[in-house]
């Protein structure tokens, strides 16, 4: 189970390491300027939101060998939109596809991954992310050797498609058959609504530093590339290692800083804040690639503890038996954030230019540190174990709440 998630996180950093790399050839095959771009980019989240409500159903009736299926066709995904995104409606199809594939993948291999840590009494989530990491980077270090060498777009994307095929077939043999926990496991029917108003509030309010925190992460990660190439005139082979930079900047802060203790949950957070806006700036004023690569670097360091610090800090405060739907609060508005992002950055580039939409992206992250301490304290989570509280039945309480007792074990 535990390869199963590696390899699962593997073949998903790999595609988002070839498509990081090959946005500016993807935009210059479909003919479309930046804010176009920007646009296009918004179906990547028009296809993966319905498809991430809908694959936590498809894995409850038919067990983790979804998984297989979504990775193998997120492979298939990707090579379809390299052959096809000729102009922009067939850029928007594309992405949309790639974005319910990708979607249903993230999802299920999290699944896989949740699955293997408890079986293996032993942390596998964490050290699964690193490996999607480290394949971005290697996947966009090779994506830029292909276009250096003027290979095909299609290459690189063909390339991953096999890795995503080879890892679903390894899936559907190493995956156990069947529903994803056995019947007896099951929580009740009663209890549907996961919370109520008063008791999702300070999950949505963390929700919203989560969704700044992905907005500014996934500006970078996007258009890293983009500015290069634009702004520096540097070579499309240069300008791939941008999203690499990046992503192993991110992988490296979260391992170094993942040992950091609760009570420093806050002063990471502002300090990861303070050093993405830092970052962005320097971007936006770099004058060399190598300067830009430097300012990416340091925003790669701020993002990188923003969302995981925030993640942290609600499973301190809610038990077992509400924890899956806490996080699916959070990341829910979260992931509006990762969505948005580039297009946040597209229009703001079709306005003042792309260095004026780095200062843009600057923002997101001085907006981050201004409003963390006010929403940490209205959720009643701002301290290392929080004003909350978890009760004995693994809800969670609202600070001066009465406990609520939960019906029944929530999946």
């Amino acid at each position: 189970m535990v390869v199963s998630s590696v390899v699962a996180f593997a073949a998903f950093g790999a595609f988002w390491g070839v498509w990081g790399a090959s946005v500016p050839r993807v935009q210059h095959q479909a003919g479309v300027d930046d804010g176009r771009l920007g646009l296009a980019l918004l179906f990547v989240g028009a296809g993966a939101l319905p498809a991430m409500l809908l694959v936590g159903r498809a894995l409850d009736r038919w067990g983790l060998r979804v998984t297989a299926v979504a990775v193998a066709a997120l492979g298939g995904a990707g090579a379809g939109l390299a052959l096809t995104a000729v102009d922009l409606v067939a850029l928007c199809a594309g992405l949309a596809l790639v974005g319910a594939t990708s979607g249903a993948a993230d999802v299920a291999m999290n699944a896989v991954a949740g699955r293997a840590e408890k079986v293996a009494g032993r942390p596998v989530i964490t050290r699964a992310h690193g490996v999607f990491s480290s394949l971005v980077v290697l996947a966009s270090l090779a994506t830029g050797l292909a276009s250096a060498a003027s290979l095909p777009l299609a290459v690189p994307f063909a390339a991953v498609a096999v890795i995503c095929l080879a890892a679903g077939a390894f899936l559907v043999k190493a995956l156990p058959a069947g529903a994803a926990e056995p019947e007896r496991d099951r929580a009740p029917a009663a209890d549907p609504a996961p919370f109520d108003r008063r008791g999702t509030v300070p999950f949505l309010l963390i929700g919203v530093l989560g969704a700044l925190a992905f907005a500014s992460e996934n500006a970078h990660q996007s258009w890293s590339a983009v500015f290069a190439h634009g702004e520096l005139r540097s070579g499309t082979g240069l300008s791939a290692v941008a999203p690499a930079v990046f992503a192993g900047t991110v992988a490296f802060t979260r391992f170094a800083l993942g040992g950091l203790k609760a009570a420093h949950a806050r002063a990471v957070l502002l300090a990861g804040a303070a050093t993405a806006a830092a970052g962005a700036v320097l971007i936006a004023v770099s004058p060399t690639l190598l300067i830009a690569g430097l300012g990416l670097a340091v925003a790669a360091a701020g993002t990188a503890v923003l969302f995981p610090t925030l993640l942290g800090i609600v499973s301190r405060n809610v038990g077992e038996s509400r924890r899956g739907r806490a996080t699916s609060a959070v990341t829910t508005v979260s992931y509006l954030g990762f969505l948005l992002g580039p297009v946040y950055v597209g229009l703001w580039a079709d306005a003042v230019g792309l260095r004026g939409a780095m200062v843009a992206v600057a923002g997101l992250a001085v907006a981050l540190f201004a409003l963390a301490p006010v929403l940490l304290r209205l959720s009643g989570l701002g301290g290392p174990a929080g004003r909350g509280a978890a009760a004995d039945d693994g809800s969670w309480t609202a600070p001066g709440a009465a406990v609520r007792r939960s019906p029944g074990a929530v999946r």
